[in-house]
């Protein structure tokens, strides 16, 4: 299957699911507070630029960073999502786009969060997904990934009584790690911790990487 099928198959199952979604995890970071530190971090880090939330959902974690003192823009692939987004937390700007074609200029943001969003691409669309997020990165700006720890590929049928087809893919640190590096990142720091009682019971990692500065200003 291509690409653009695999992304077509996942806009399509978040679209059907975005309300439900909302209604079940728009409430999530109330209950996890190492998600909420490193998300402070990522505002200071900013200085007051703007940044981007990639793969926002609903736009919970968005309005979180809005609410902290960021200008936020929230990306996502499903319209569904981004009317709901828009709808909840006006404090945010709200794009539909793709992780591997991003609605932003160069350089556009100081920081970028990825929570839970590289989980839906394939595997040999990671390093063109870090590429494209250091594009709209300024020099030395800071990338907050998360994603579900592991090596497997789940395959989703079925979400709160709705057909879907979609996949997640588990990712290994090191693996994740090394593409950011190739990708032009510096890892600075790494991060990994259980599942919470009101989370999926799965492993969870989290990368802070910094944009590298190219000597040729680029």
């Amino acid at each position: 299957m291509s690409h653009s099928a695999e992304h077509e198959r996942v806009r399509a199952g978040y679209d059907v699911v975005a309300e439900e979604y909302r209604r079940r995890i728009g409430g999530e970071l109330a209950h996890k507070p190492v998600d909420r530190a490193l998300l402070g971090l990522v505002v200071e880090e900013a200085r007051g630029g703007p940044v981007a939330d990639l793969g926002c959902g609903p736009g919970h974690v968005a309005g979180w960073l809005a609410g902290h003192g960021a200008a936020v823009v929230g990306i996502d692939l499903s319209p569904r999502m981004v009317e709901i987004a828009r709808r909840d937390h006006p404090a945010a700007e709200f794009r539909e786009g793709d992780l591997l074609r991003l609605p932003a200029a160069d350089g556009e943001f100081a920081a970028a969060v990825a929570l839970y969003s590289v989980i839906h691409l394939g595997t040999g669309e990671l390093r063109p997904a870090f590429e494209e997020m250091r594009r709209v990165l300024r020099p030395s700006g800071t990338l907050l990934v998360s994603f579900h720890l592991g090596s497997e590929v789940r395959r989703l049928d079925e979400w709160w009584g709705h057909s879907v087809a979609i996949d997640f893919h588990f990712l290994e640190s090191e693996r994740v790690a090394d593409l950011l590096t190739e990708a032009g990142f510096t890892v600075e720091a790494r991060l990994e911790r259980a599942d919470l009682p009101e989370e999926a019971a799965t492993r969870r990692g989290y990368l802070l990487a910094r944009r590298d500065t190219d000597p040729t200003g680029g």
